[in-house]
């Protein structure tokens, strides 16, 4: 299949459908709003959402069903993104090769943005016009779950809690379980959900979910020693200036692409009692190890 113009589609779809629920630039208080508008169309793949609609479609449902809460999704992550560069927290003047929220609008309004977006995940997940309500209240709660204190909130906060110290493996594996991989696990969890899939299917979901979650995170920080300002749109080399927990700080570049290529693979393996319809999700697992940006 050609992922490319599948992405490419599926952002399109998914942009729409964030125009379309997110409050416009000229409602006011208008700088708010700007500001949520300015990062969240500021570019990027969109993989998170896209993985809610393949997830739905690989087992047979809708993505019409499914798009308030890819939507949502994005909405989260793009929120995070706003919080993580903060100077609290990464100190970033660029993200996807703009100013960063804060850098635009200030920070009471970028943390205030972030804030606007978080909240706006759930009014825009509630939205979702539905049959199986049992199936949107799951959604939900796996959303909420990913999101809070026992997911991406509570990876980030050891995250920070771990910059300039020995940790042990089993720490940084946490970090990166939590900061980044729960979020996309919940993404294919909740298409499936939304999607109709039986006990099975999300079962085998769920194991691929877990598998690029983790892979995700280890080629970011691939590409945060081997990538290019350029490409990444955002200042490289700052995990090991700020003394950021990292697969090549701990195991090596090698042994760190090793590890992404294998759990790539194993993405793919959970997926074999699916079938032509589940090919995005095989191609995105493969693309999130060989990603250049």
């Amino acid at each position: 299949m050609n992922l490319e113009s599948y992405l490419a589609q599926q952002a399109q779809l998914v942009n729409k459908g964030l125009d379309r629920l997110l409050p416009k630039e000229d409602e006011y208080p208008q700088s708010l709003h700007k500001a949520m508008r300015y990062s969240m169309f500021a570019g990027g793949k969109r993989i998170r959402p896209v993985l809610v609609l393949a997830s739905a479609e690989a087992v047979g449902g809708s993505p019409d069903a499914a798009l308030n809460t890819a939507c949502a999704f994005e909405c989260i992550h793009t929120y995070s993104l706003i919080h993580d560069d903060l100077p609290a927290i990464d100190n970033d003047d660029l993200r996807r090769g703009r100013p960063t929220c804060h850098k635009m609008f200030g920070e009471a309004i970028a943390i205030l943005a972030g804030d606007g977006l978080l909240t706006a995940a759930f009014e825009i997940i509630a939205k979702t016009e539905i049959t199986d309500k049992t199936a949107l209240a799951n959604a939900t709660l796996e959303l909420a779950k990913a999101a809070g204190s026992m997911g991406m909130i509570g990876g980030q906060v050891v995250d920070i809690e771990s910059e300039g110290k020995d940790i042990a493996f089993p720490v940084l594996e946490y970090i990166h379980i939590h900061k980044t991989g729960e979020l996309i696990l919940g993404a294919v969890r909740c298409g499936a959900m939304l999607g109709g899939a039986s006990k099975e299917e999300l079962e085998s979901l769920t194991h691929y979910g877990r598998a690029i979650g983790l892979a995700f995170q280890i080629a970011d920080d691939i590409l945060d020693v081997e990538g290019s300002a350029e490409e990444m749109g955002k200042a490289t080399g700052g995990d090991e200036k700020k003394g950021k927990a990292t697969y090549p700080a701990l195991i090596g570049i090698v042994e760190a692409k090793r590890r992404a290529a294998e759990l790539a693979d194993i993405a793919v393996s959970s997926l074999s009692g699916f079938d032509h319809k589940a090919d995005p999700l095989r191609a995105i697992a493969r693309f999130i190890v060989d990603r250049k940006k």
